[in-house]
């Protein structure tokens, strides 16, 4: 009995701890359910949200748009204006002074008051006007097509930019993992370096300066987590998605980190920019437009002609007429008669000719001649900026590929002296200098792989986006 009453008491006496444990293991389990899941993007989940979201391509085929409208009403200058007019006059009362007849040579006060209704319809078509219709019309198609291009720029503009920080993303993840696997070497050889001193084997100074290094393997942390946290939010921002929101990359597509040995030809490079680069082309389409906008200013010059056709009708419901005490209503037909049998035409050949105007024309012309200048310039320019960029960014590309394999013998190298030295470190026969210099060589070794490796993938974006071969899809 008293076994059972002791077994009994304890088992009581555990309760309220397990009680409060399976308490605490809910509360954890709801809290971790509460927290929503990370999003895993891959490079073209990003692209996609981004090329969704951007707000520079939302505002380029707004562009597009309108351009659109301009040509719909360039198209419109050809076809006739049509309009109508129509006015209804319920009451409305004059006074005069009228001889009449009737009274001899007396002059009598007139008072006429009337009920009216007026409809007109009017057509203008231009027939010449010194093709400055066929002339804007031109001028509208050229810079529609250019927005077009504009449009499929942007795009490449925004897949550029996403590539290029969740590129970052990636390395600022892989320089801290090798910032914190340094901190545990580093606090690892803290921990060895502690027991060798209470033993006598490291003495006081030995131990201060292995503390000092895992110090600064801590700080290295501390800046490479709020590295990474900078570009995250700086990839956020191209998405334009909540910066509150989790998420995870996927790692790079292997075709993106493999190197291609041959030097890009440059030559074929330029040939290539000048048939893909879709702001080149949309810049050569700005100056066509241009050009014919001056054709468009200078058709103010010439005269101008327009067939004008007019068909208008008019009915008076009521007519009367006061005039020395006496009223006199005068019937008319009904209304729907009168408009039927009032209905008359005219056709009219307008031309007009503005000998002069002040010069405007003439500056008109020069302004437009100028803008033409001006964006033949801007072309040229960016004709020489697209090889000259193609040439560094080949340069750049050739460089990115050298130096992987060079980082891989430095990485290969510095972890054989890091090795060997820490042995003779732990043997007492070497030095911390030593193994410090060491141990940073290889971090630096482990850091540039990984910068040569995205660095690779980078230039190989920055080429294929200057060369205007980038793929949107």
């Amino acid at each position: 009995m008293t076994k059972r009453l002791q077994t009994f008491i304890l088992n009581r006496s555990q309760l309220p701890g397990i009680l409060i444990a399976s308490l605490l293991l809910l509360l954890f389990s709801d809290l971790s359910a509460a927290e929503p899941p990370q999003r895993r993007l891959s490079l073209r989940e990003s692209i996609s949200i981004a090329l969704e979201n951007a707000s520079s391509l939302k505002k380029a085929d707004n562009l597009v748009r309108l351009q659109g409208a301009d040509v719909l009403r360039s198209y419109g200058s050809f076809l006739p204006k049509l309009s109508a007019s129509a006015g209804y006059m319920p009451y409305s009362v004059s006074r005069s002074y009228s001889q009449l007849s009737t009274f001899g040579t007396e002059t009598v006060k007139l008072k006429s008051e009337r009920e009216t209704l007026d409809l007109t319809l009017t057509t203008s078509l231009n027939l010449f006007n010194g093709f400055g219709d066929y002339a804007a019309l031109q001028a509208a198609l050229k810079k529609e097509e250019g927005a077009e291009f504009s449009l499929a720029r942007a795009r490449q503009a925004v897949v550029f930019d996403v590539t290029q920080n969740y590129c970052q993303v990636l390395l600022n993840q892989e320089i801290l993992a090798i910032a914190r696997e340094n901190l545990l070497t580093a606090k690892d050889q803290l921990k060895l370096s502690e027991r060798q001193f209470e033993i006598g084997l490291k003495s006081m100074p030995d131990l201060y300066q292995q503390q000092a290094e895992t110090a600064s393997s801590e700080l290295s942390v501390n800046r490479a987590e709020a590295q990474l946290e900078r570009s995250r939010l700086e990839l956020l921002r191209r998405l334009r998605i909540d910066p509150r929101s989790g998420f995870s990359l996927e790692p790079l597509p292997k075709e993106m980190l493999s190197a291609d040995l041959r030097k890009p030809d440059i030559d074929s490079l330029i040939a290539l920019a000048g048939k893909n680069r879709n702001d080149l082309q949309s810049q050569k389409l700005e100056s066509d437009a241009a050009r014919w906008q001056i054709r468009q200013a200078a058709s103010s010059w010439y005269p101008k002609l327009d067939l004008n056709f007019n068909v208008s009708t008019s009915g008076v419901e009521s007519l009367r007429q006061t005039y020395s005490g006496f009223t006199v209503d005068y019937p008319y037909p009904p209304m729907a008669e009168q408009l039927e049998n009032s209905i008359g035409y005219s056709v009219v050949l307008n031309l007009s000719w503005a000998i002069f105007d002040g010069f405007q024309t003439r500056f008109n012309v020069e302004q437009a001649k100028i803008n033409h200048i001006n964006q033949k310039l801007d072309y040229e320019d960016l004709q020489s900026d697209i090889a000259l960029d193609l040439q560094q960014a080949a340069a750049e590309y050739h460089a990115a590929v050298a130096s992987i394999s060079s980082a891989k013998a430095g990485l290969k190298a510095a972890k054989a002296a890091y090795e060997g030295i820490k042995r003779k470190y732990d043997l007492g026969a070497a030095g911390f200098i030593e193994l410090s210099s060491a141990r940073a060589a290889l971090f630096n070794a482990m850091s540039t792989l990984s910068q040569a490796t995205y660095s690779l993938a980078l230039q190989k974006n920055v080429l294929d986006f200057t060369s205007g071969t980038l793929s949107t899809q």
